[in-house]
């Protein structure tokens, strides 16, 4: 799985109708409304690089309101779930 983190500036009047279109796209998997430079955080996962030129250039940049974005892709995904099945080593618990 490929995952995207898409920072979104939009209009700030705009920003809650913005966020439930970006929603709603396939791929996005949520949205986040934040403080900062940035107003929104999409989180695209997908399975091939190529499904990221449709949906983020393709689709969520043509969303009315979107002024900005910046996109990073993720190389590793770390959780707490993660990292304690790397530490649990198969040791029983306890």
């Amino acid at each position: 799985m490929i995952t995207a983190i898409v920072l979104i500036k939009t209009d700030v009047a705009r920003i809650p109708e913005v966020a439930e279109e970006i929603a709603a796209l396939e791929g996005v998997s949520e949205v986040y409304s934040i403080t900062g430079e940035y107003d929104l955080i999409a989180m695209v996962r997908v399975r091939e690089h190529e499904q990221l030129a449709e949906i983020i250039p393709g689709r969520l940049n043509k969303v009315p309101g979107i002024r900005d974005t910046e996109t990073h892709i993720a190389f590793e995904t770390y959780s707490r779930h993660d990292l304690e099945a790397a530490f649990a080593l198969g040791l029983p618990e306890g």
